[in-house]
């Protein structure tokens, strides 16, 4: 597996993995977190395309932005994407990356060829009462200060929390999360709710012409593992339910996630006709 680090470009830490000639494949991460997130997929993945990861704005090792909204956020994605010169790429993305990712299909619909959500909470009546450690680092006023306070173990257990039981977190994105700030991780979190409330993902994705797998983990901790079915309303989309996985498929789960991504994008590039689309 070939990995070359591609410089900070369009305002965000980039690096690719596998070869140049495979399918592009572009990973987006959730809130807060980083590139990190995919380390686990990463092997299988490359092997079969060339894999770009992103550290969003103010997230991992990318620069802060003046602002996070989400459809600012893809407009930089989509900068990426044509400074690479890439059209039609499979895009994947857990939890709120997939808001950015559903952005890019609106704004940008020639970029992408398929949308794998992982864990991507439909609207903001799915969203669960979270665990204490979340509540007590992101509630001001003293989430601040415990913020700056933050260990690496500290940030392990917020991961941990919204798992369905344990699960190893990457060194990468520990360190992804130390760098990001308090105020960045507020404003991204504002910035994702407004965007869900504003319209629902199914709504939006349903009135988009791209073929839609949506994973969703059947213990997620941090949305109701019932609304993965809202997703249906979207015409053709896939739903998968993972059972006894909570929030984060990617590392809970990499091997059958890996899986049923490659094997939706491996679908999506084949002559449509009978039994080529699982609905």
């Amino acid at each position: 597996m070939s990995e070359h680090d591609v410089e900070h470009s369009c305002g965000m830490h980039v690096v690719s993995e596998g070869p140049r000639q495979a399918p592009p494949l572009l990973l987006l991460h959730g809130s807060g977190a980083s590139g990190g997130t995919w380390n686990p997929m990463i092997p299988a993945l490359a092997g079969r395309h060339h894999v770009i990861r992103v550290d969003l704005p103010g997230c991992g090792q990318s620069p802060p932005a003046p602002s996070y909204g989400v459809p600012e956020q893809a407009g930089r994605v989509a900068a990426l994407l044509d400074a690479l010169g890439l059209e039609k790429v499979a895009v994947a993305a857990h939890s709120s990356g997939g808001y950015v990712a559903t952005a890019l299909a609106e704004r940008r619909p020639e970029l992408v060829g398929s949308l794998v959500l992982i864990s991507s909470g439909p609207s903001p009546d799915a969203f669960l009462p979270q665990p204490f450690v979340i509540r007590a680092l992101l509630a001001p006023p003293l989430g601040a200060l415990l913020w700056r306070r933050r260990s690496d173990s500290m940030i392990r257990k917020g991961f941990v929390a919204t798992a369905a039981g344990p699960v190893d977190i990457p060194d990468e994105l520990v360190a992804g999360v130390q760098a990001t700030s308090y105020r960045t991780m507020r404003e991204v979190l504002r910035q994702n709710s407004a965007y869900i409330a504003e319209r629902s993902v199914p709504e939006r994705l349903a009135a988009l012409r791209v073929p839609v797998l949506v994973i969703f983990g059947g213990a997620d901790r941090r949305w109701d593992p019932s609304s993965a079915r809202w997703y249906e309303a979207v015409p053709d989309a896939r739903v998968e339910i993972l059972p006894d996985v909570g929030h984060l498929p990617v590392l809970e789960a990499p091997e059958a996630t890996a899986a049923l991504l490659l094997d939706f994008v491996a679908a999506d590039r084949r002559p449509s006709g009978p039994g080529n689309r699982e609905t």
